[in-house]
């Protein structure tokens, strides 16, 4: 059980000394790489923590998919009426009420 605990713990800790310490931290493309390791990781654990589970329970494909589909257009959706604000300063959302 320890193992299971202490390989992710160290692993983070390891990953965060490395951005720490960094000493350019302004590079695109170390920003692009890390960005794309966080996404892979990301998917890789929606898809054996979540999707592979739902299979085993349900048998049937179209409510996994309607389940997929409906969270990504409630992520559509809180992305549209969410104000929120991009890396360069823009402002992004139809609704949002922020002045610059």
């Amino acid at each position: 059980m320890w193992l299971g605990l202490l390989i992710p713990f160290f692993g983070t800790t390891l990953g965060s000394a490395v951005v720490y310490f960094m000493e350019n931290k302004n590079n695109e493309l170390l920003s692009r790489c890390f960005s794309g390791i966080a996404s892979g990781v990301m998917v890789a654990a929606s898809i054996w923590s979540l999707l592979i589970p739902a299979m085993e329970q349900e048998k049937n494909i179209l409510v996994i998919v309607l389940g997929i589909f409906l969270g990504a257009l409630l992520l559509l959706f809180l992305d549209c009426i969410v104000p929120h604000m991009h890396f360069l300063g823009l402002y992004c959302s139809s609704y949002a009420s922020w002045n610059k």
